[in-house]
């Protein structure tokens, strides 16, 4: 059922799926309609009838992306990996210093935090890369992974002639990712920050998280509405229960990225960025995260000798909307011990300290939670410059034990 699921994944995130599709099921219809009689043939002329509509939807959907694409033509370079283009954007002076690059979280494009890489161009090289599918980037080969995508960021830097070592900056599931590639090229790593990565420990030994779930689902389904012109289906679907929190955040976001957040929304309309994210967040599981556990992420002492900047909340300010998500959505509502999941949570985050002897902790402002990059974009853009001027005085600083 996985290997079905990826080939349809696959096939949805081209941008002619809809074309296919809509002409295959008009072409069925037609011939049926002209071989059957009677009540068959009435099914038959029905199934016509909705092919023409698929293909009237699915041509409004590659009209507008058409006018996307020439109304955000993309600021960096396409790079060739594996016969597939990257969008890579490379900007400012490294004044000799590393480049420093970003992941944001999710499977989200570069675009997520092109305010941070606003800003840092003005002191130093920032990069920004869109993950196959996303952004201006072409939908990769499936089933997409984290250790297929760490060879990709790899690979995709060194096409675009960009120089490590790097100090690799990555939020969230970007961090995992980030971690990654250490793992896989240390030498082509200065620096690792972690900005509250995803800790495996939390998927292979947590309780479900039904959020998780709907990522790798709800996507899709909004996407696939778009490939065929239905957006205001779509615009219904994604509607959430009002919560004052989420709107904050997501007000937020919008005016830190400002423009970016509008080229990004519009570049990705469609199943293409979500088909991606669904085949990766399998991983989001589990029996996933224990798939690739051994063969692509880093334990202790993996990483000795790198400088490793765990960068998060001293506290867990969004813990409680977290815990009465997943008690809501239990087996046995109202039975969860939220003290013990509050300490598992901090803890497995701290256990990222582990990976290299030159291990630092730094704590996020205060009142700031997960998404603190843009609750306090200035305080991000202050740890990489101090971690820039470090690596360039040589003493990233005293290792540990």
């Amino acid at each position: 059922m996985t290997g079905a699921r990826q080939l349809a994944l696959a096939f949805l995130s081209r941008d002619l799926a809809g074309v296919w599709t809509a002409g295959g099921t008009l072409a069925i219809g037609t011939a049926v309609a002209f071989r059957s009689d009677g009540s068959v043939r009435i099914a038959a002329v029905a199934v016509a009838g909705l092919g023409v509509l698929l293909v009237l939807g699915t041509l409004r959907h590659l009209l507008s992306l058409r006018k996307a694409r020439a109304l955000h033509p993309p600021p960096g370079v396409l790079v060739r990996v594996g016969g597939r283009r990257i969008h890579v954007l490379a900007e400012g002076d490294a004044g000799g210093r590393p480049p420093v690059v970003w992941m944001p979280g999710g499977h989200a494009g570069g675009l997520a935090l092109h305010h941070l890489h606003s800003e840092l161009r003005k002191e130093a090289r920032s990069i920004l890369i869109d993950r196959p599918g996303t952004g201006w980037s072409d939908p990769g080969p499936f089933p997409r992974t984290t250790d297929r995508e760490a060879e990709e960021v790899l690979a995709a830097l060194e096409a675009a002639g960009e120089e490590g070592p790097f100090v690799l900056a990555g939020h969230s599931f970007g961090g995992l990712l980030f971690a990654a590639v250490a793992r896989r090229s240390p030498h082509s790593v200065a620096a690792l920050l972690l900005m509250d990565a995803t800790p495996p420990d939390t998927i292979v030994y947590g309780p479900p998280i039904p959020g998780l779930a709907r990522m790798r689902w709800r996507p899709v389904l909004v996407g696939v509405l778009q490939l065929f012109g239905l957006d205001e289906l779509a615009e219904r679907l994604t509607r959430e229960p009002s919560n004052p929190e989420y709107e904050r955040l997501d007000r937020l976001i919008r005016e830190q990225l400002g423009e970016a957040w509008h080229a990004a929304r519009a570049l990705e309309r469609g199943p293409r960025a979500a088909c991606a994210s669904a085949s990766i967040f399998d991983e989001l599981k589990p029996e996933g995260m224990a798939s690739i556990a051994w063969t692509t992420l880093p334990y202790e002492g993996d990483l000795n000798g790198i400088q490793v900047r765990l960068v998060a909340p001293g506290d867990m300010r969004d813990f409680d909307q977290v815990a009465e998500m997943i008690d809501e959505e239990a087996p046995t509502p109202g039975q969860l011990d939220a003290a013990r999941l509050q300490r598992f949570y901090m803890r497995s985050r701290e256990r990222y300290l582990t990976l290299s002897n030159l291990s630092e902790r730094v704590v996020a402002p205060p009142g700031t939670a997960h998404n603190f990059l843009y609750e306090a974009p200035d305080f991000v853009i202050e740890v990489v410059r101090q971690t820039l001027d470090r690596l360039n005085a040589g003493s990233p600083r005293k290792a540990r034990p």
